[in-house]
């Protein structure tokens, strides 16, 4: 199980944010790429970065802000980086692949744009990543902050059928919260995609990256802990060894 220690950034700097709330927003470093180093030094191969301010569709200083802090990131030596938020056109594909990034999601423009959707599929293939987040079983777009009036499972089915093969998914209401796992409920993405999800949302200890370690290959791809790393409720090294099955 790959796991990915995430880095969120707003204006360039690193935060976590409750809920996918922006006004729940703590900082923890205004140095996104020392965090990336730290992190790649502790054993990390990949990290989970989101570009919130692009997310929220913030002034041009705060995403140019994010972008070099991106370019920086996908310039630690060891490291893979998997990129997202706000991701709406071919052309922002296209800036972030030359960034350097190995994987780049998309999450709004999927749902609302199936045709723009069924075109990246074929063009990006496996360097592309549905983002999907839901509450209650329903999915929410534009910073967790719009309804679409679809199923969670509808549009999971219609990704597998585009011919996704990597999709994180997130539980809005555990995310940022440190309330826990809800590994049946990756287990029920996972079956309705086709394929295993990296998992996001709630981590807060080490026995929840067991358990969705112990889930399986074929249920979780990967898991993305951001807060519950920050806090200080375990370090990144065992985190990883968890992610193996070592501890």
């Amino acid at each position: 199980m790959i796991l990915f220690p995430a880095i969120d950034l707003i204006a360039g700097k690193v935060v976590r944010l409750e809920r996918g709330d922006r006004s729940r927003c703590k900082v923890y470093s205004n140095d996104p790429a020392a965090v990336a180093r730290s992190f790649a030094e502790q054993g990390a191969r990949w990290v989970h970065v989101v570009d919130l301010s692009s997310a929220f569709e913030e002034d041009d200083e705060a995403r140019a802000a994010n972008d070099v802090a991106i370019r920086a990131i996908c310039e630690v030596e060891g490291l893979s980086v998997d990129v997202g938020g706000g991701v709406r056109s071919l052309a922002r594909i296209d800036e972030l692949k030359a960034m350097g990034a190995k994987r780049i999601a998309l999450g709004t423009v999927l749902v609302r744009e199936p045709a723009f959707a069924e075109v990246v599929a074929k063009g990006f293939g496996s360097l592309l990543v549905a983002d999907v987040a839901a509450r209650d079983g329903q999915v929410k777009v534009n910073g967790w902050r719009d309804d679409v009036s679809r199923s969670l499972d509808d549009v999971v089915g219609h990704l597998r059928e585009l011919g996704f093969r990597h999709l994180v998914f997130t539980d809005i209401a555990r995310d940022g919260m440190q309330t826990g796992i809800d590994v049946e409920s990756y287990r029920h993405v996972a079956a309705t995609a086709g394929f295993p999800v990296v998992a996001s949302g709630g981590i807060t200890s080490l026995d929840d990256i067991r358990a969705l370690a112990a889930a399986g290959d074929d249920v979780i791809e990967g898991a993305i802990t951001g807060r519950a790393l920050y806090e200080g409720n375990f370090t990144l090294a065992e985190a990883l060894a968890a992610a193996r099955g070592e501890a």
